[in-house]
């Protein structure tokens, strides 16, 4: 049996060998184990940190990008290179603990083809990252057409069997927390409190967390699309029924049709909505327009498999 351990890394020179220090004692346990850190065009010495560590132990691997391609093709890469029969990722900051891979890896033994990890939230996270990241889930689930966890995370293991079916899929636009759903197979959650981050900082700004979820729901649902559909039908029998009032006014009424504010006030609202409305179709047009390039997910300048 053999372990594959992936690592996304982002400018994590300080936390290389705080990782090895932690995960090798654990995976030497087992028969066999590689682990395989994607260096996703960090600025920083984290390449000659994952260079110095490869010479040291054979078995700690990397991969260079040549640019930033993003956590989720980092991920990518991780899977279309790994050869253990389950393969683990995880991120490089410590904040997902080694110390439970093994129980990871007995779910799986037990007939489990993929095991995910469901975070907890700690004492010391704050309101504004519960609420986001509970915002995060109910968007997700209510507007797509699939179920995720809340707290699931990256953190999982999957049999040999799901890595295949995963390199199969040539989409350019990834959001592997709603394929890992979307796929089906035997599945099995376990709870985790999260550490504190080792060294640096998160890399995940608000800014990315909202184009992660906007990633997320334009990838498995055209909801928004019936959205668009169903709020642009009620806004125009709301525009149609004002019409008639409007000249059943004029028609009727010696009075000057009053109301310059609410006609302001409509046509900015509806003018609002529209824009709102041809935004979400533009994502969706935008994907297309990515997809059909067939780009590459990802450039190695680097690697030492």
């Amino acid at each position: 049996m053999k372990v594959s351990v992936i690592i996304p890394s982002f400018n994590e020179e300080g936390n290389v060998f705080p990782m090895i220090e932690k995960l090798v004692p654990i995976l030497e346990k087992y028969e066999d184990y590689e682990v395989i850190f994607v260096d996703d065009g960090s600025r920083d010495s984290t390449l000659q940190k994952l260079k110095e560590a490869n010479s040291l132990n054979k078995k700690i691997n990397y991969l260079s990008f040549s640019r930033n391609f993003g956590h989720q093709n980092a991920l990518r890469a991780g899977l279309d290179y790994c050869d253990g029969d389950c393969a683990i990722s995880m991120d490089g900051d410590l904040q997902h603990p080694p110390e439970l891979i093994p129980e990871l890896i007995e779910k799986w033994k037990e007939g489990y083809d993929i095991v995910y990890t469901l975070r907890g939230d700690g004492k010391k996270t704050s309101f504004f990252k519960k609420f986001t990241a509970n915002l995060f889930y109910n968007m997700i689930n209510s507007m797509s057409n699939i179920n995720i966890p809340k707290g699931a995370a990256d953190f999982r293991l999957l049999d040999r069997s799901v890595v295949e079916v995963l390199k199969t899929f040539t989409e350019n636009t990834l959001f592997l927390r709603g394929l890992i759903s979307w796929l089906g197979f035997k599945q099995y959650g376990v709870k985790y409190s999260p550490c504190e981050r080792f060294s640096g900082k998160t890399k995940y700004s608000i800014k990315k967390m909202t184009m992660f979820a906007l990633t997320g729901i334009t990838s498995f649902s055209v909801k928004p699309l019936h959205l668009s559909t169903i709020i642009g039908v009620i806004l125009s029998i709301i525009a149609f029924f004002y019409g008639i009032y409007a000249i059943l006014i004029k028609l009727f009424s010696n009075e000057a049709l009053p109301g310059w504010t609410s006609v302001l006030v409509s046509v900015l609202f509806i003018g609002g909505v529209q824009l709102i409305m041809m935004g979400i179709m533009g994502e969706y047009v935008g994907k297309l327009f990515i997809e059909s390039k067939k780009r590459p997910n990802y450039i190695l300048k680097d690697k030492s498999l």
